[in-house]
């Protein structure tokens, strides 16, 4: 997800997050090697914001299960090359291709361009999101409201157009949606509202697509502790997304990708028009 916000804290609110979320995420890291094993050999990924932060850990994660990838992102080329090099260095291929998902046509130009570069499609992630704190509902602007569908719902309803052409039975679309969204959130609320029509959206797509044996399901994150969370965020959230980690280390986006890599293999037939809540505490 992409946080967004006019002001960014002070450089000494960022320091001064969260110990016990930073130390439970460096456990995480740490101990989370995983050895890929094939699982999604010879297949063909599209990640749709996997330039950085949660995108970035799923790409890593599919390519680590030997899938080559493509790449969509619309802002720091600086950030894609390096998780093109990452993805590399694990020994597969990976596009980059650069534009606005918000624009239907640049969907399908993309879609188009992967196909080209590898003749097929088979696992469809839409991960791109964009969420903007407001202090009261009423101050949420005509303008902010269709930015948020602009950025969040309409490119999935895009992208999955775009790639229906070229999916095929066994292949999967995975949706990120959040965990704010059964319980919705104050200073959130098209945000939430968004993520709440994304679940919509997931489990009807999973029954216009069963037929076809093309897998729909999603992802529910909670806070995802990365960089992006003490840099974007005012500093009272920021803590207060920190005290709520608990000591387990939920958060982690290395995790959270592995619920993706679950949903996008052969070890989750059976797993259409479901999402998986990542986390568990209140946001």
């Amino acid at each position: 997800m992409t946080f967004t916000q006019q002001q960014k804290p002070e450089q000494e609110h960022q320091q001064s997050s969260n110990s016990k979320a930073e130390m439970a995420l460096q456990q995480n890291v740490n101990e989370l090697k995983v050895q890929g094993n094939g699982k999604l050999r010879q297949k063909v990924a599209l990640i749709v914001g996997g330039d950085s932060s949660l995108g970035r850990e799923v790409a890593l994660a599919l390519a680590t299960e030997e899938a080559d990838i493509v790449i969509v992102y619309q802002e720091a080329p600086a950030e894609a090359e390096k998780t093109k090099q990452m993805i590399e260095e694990k020994g597969r291929s990976c596009l980059l291709i650069a534009g606005d998902v918000a624009d239907e046509d640049f969907c399908q130009q993309a879609v188009k361009q992967a196909i080209d570069q590898f003749g097929k499609l088979d696992i469809l992630v839409n991960n791109a999101a964009d969420l903007r704190f407001q202090d009261k509902s009423e101050n949420l602007s005509n303008e902010e409201i269709e930015r948020t569908l602009q950025s969040n719902l309409c490119p999935m309803f895009y992208m999955t157009n775009a790639a229906l052409p070229y999916l095929k039975e066994g292949s999967t679309i995975i949706n990120t949606t959040s965990i704010n969204r059964p319980q919705g959130n104050e200073q959130l609320l098209n945000y939430t509202s968004s993520k709440g029509a994304i679940m919509t959206f997931t489990r009807s797509l999973s029954q216009s697509l069963g037929d076809k044996g093309i897998r729909v399901s999603g992802v529910a994150p909670g806070p995802v502790w990365t960089m992006l969370v003490p840099s974007n965020l005012p500093a009272d959230k920021v803590k207060e997304i920190g005290e709520q980690m608990p000591t387990t280390g939920v958060g982690s986006a290395e995790q959270i990708a592995q619920s993706v890599v679950f949903l996008a293999s052969e070890d989750a037939p059976y797993m259409a028009g479901q999402v998986l809540f990542t986390q568990s505490m209140p946001c």
